[in-house]
């Protein structure tokens, strides 16, 4: 036992609230070990506010420790769920999956309702954990912080129900098929909320923009939902503590998102222009160079099929964008990155970055050259000319 033992005075000089104040300082295990001592003791580590550190329930051992735990030392503040082993399940919720049950019938049950109990719980991580149907009781902790639910195929849950969290900071919901609702029902977290990551959650929907008055939303990741909106009704006062953000193609100008006329591609470009003088990390490296995989829908009326008989380029529908020096624009290329000419979006930098500005574009205008002249892909009947030399 690795603490300061407080048996080294007489008992009746150290009251219940001191003795969980000393344990406070160790870690969940010493504090199980030193409730063993006497009745004192024991009454005080129901007291004792557990330093954070992951308690993780990955088997049916550690299973049982959680529910002694749940009595014993209930104000547990940090705690991962996962699965227990072959044979063994977590006690089915609300509306289980029918065919899942059919195929764990026969696995071992186990209560999970009972981790209510642990009422000062700040950070809950359930992963892969054999979860089937919707559990309320996850959702019933006003003290929780951090909320991450990753990979739980039958798991129910919906937005609504985030309500039971009103501290709720971070929240990461990934890969959860049975995951549902709408983002106008996190509006009963605006004032708490500062990362919210919502992916490979088809049937999550809503708008975007309805979170623009979050004030403390600090990062935004809508990824591989269905979510709308567009890029282009985000206002200077919106989003105001924003850092990062990712959005999916359902929304006009999110990750992917294919235009469909040629004629949209510059306003949304400024667009893009604009919300990044204002946060210049705003967008990932990796994406924000191939303008996020933006590109010409097939289905555009500006759309044509490459000439396959002479070897020349495909047509430049896809958009990446440029930086040179300090300067930022954007331009038209191909897939093999033969460029059409650059569409600047600043100003020509000063003396002091002239050297550093000619330097790259010099490296940049090397890839403009079968589309020289061109600031937007040609027509149809001009590209064929091209190719035909």
């Amino acid at each position: 036992f690795a603490m300061q033992s407080p048996v080294a005075a007489p008992e009746s000089e150290l009251s219940a609230d001191e003795v969980a104040f000393i344990f406070s300082f160790n870690s969940r295990v010493d504090i199980m070990r030193a409730r063993r001592v006497c009745t004192a003791w024991r009454d005080a580590a129901k007291q004792t506010l557990v330093p954070l550190s992951d308690f993780v329930v990955n088997s049916v051992r550690f299973y049982n420790a959680m529910r002694v735990m749940s009595t014993a030392l209930p104000n547990l503040q940090q705690l991962s769920i996962r699965r227990l082993g072959k044979g063994h399940k977590y006690i089915e919720g609300e509306n289980p999956e029918e065919e899942r049950d059919l195929c764990t019938q026969h696995d071992t049950t186990h209560d999970i309702n009972f981790i209510t109990k642990f009422k000062k719980l700040r950070v809950l991580h359930i992963y892969r954990a054999p979860l089937n149907g919707g559990y309320p009781a996850f959702f019933e902790f006003p003290l929780l912080q951090k909320l991450t639910i990753m990979s739980c195929g039958d798991l129910r849950v919906d937005l609504h129900m985030l309500k039971g969290l009103p501290s709720l900071k971070e929240l990461v919901l990934n890969s959860n098929p049975q995951c549902t609702g709408n983002l106008i029902c996190l509006i009963a977290l605006k004032d708490a909320l500062e990362l919210v990551t919502i992916g490979h959650c088809d049937k999550v929907q809503g708008n975007f923009m309805d979170l623009a008055g979050f004030l403390r939303l600090k990062q935004l990741n809508l990824m591989y939902t269905t979510v709308i909106g567009d890029i282009q009704d985000i206002h200077d006062g919106d989003f105001p503590a924003l850092e990062q953000l990712f959005l999916p193609p359902t929304v006009h100008g999110g990750h992917g998102y294919e235009f469909q006329l040629i004629s949209d591609v510059p306003h949304l470009m400024h667009t893009a222009h604009h919300l990044l003088q204002r946060t210049p990390m705003l967008f990932s490296d990796a994406k924000w160079s191939l303008a996020f995989g933006w590109s010409l829908s097939r289905e555009s009326p500006d759309w044509y099929a490459r000439d396959e008989g002479n070897g020349s380029p495909s047509p430049p529908f896809r958009l990446r964008f440029i930086k040179a020096g300090s300067r930022l624009g954007w331009s038209w290329c191909s897939l093999c990155y033969h460029s059409c000419e650059i569409n600047w979006l600043d100003p020509e930098p000063s003396s002091d970055d002239c050297e550093t500005y000619e330097e790259d574009l010099r490296s940049i205008e090397q890839c403009i050259d079968f589309y020289r002249g061109y600031h937007q892909p040609p027509n149809e009947l001009d590209y064929r000319r091209l190719c035909e030399g």
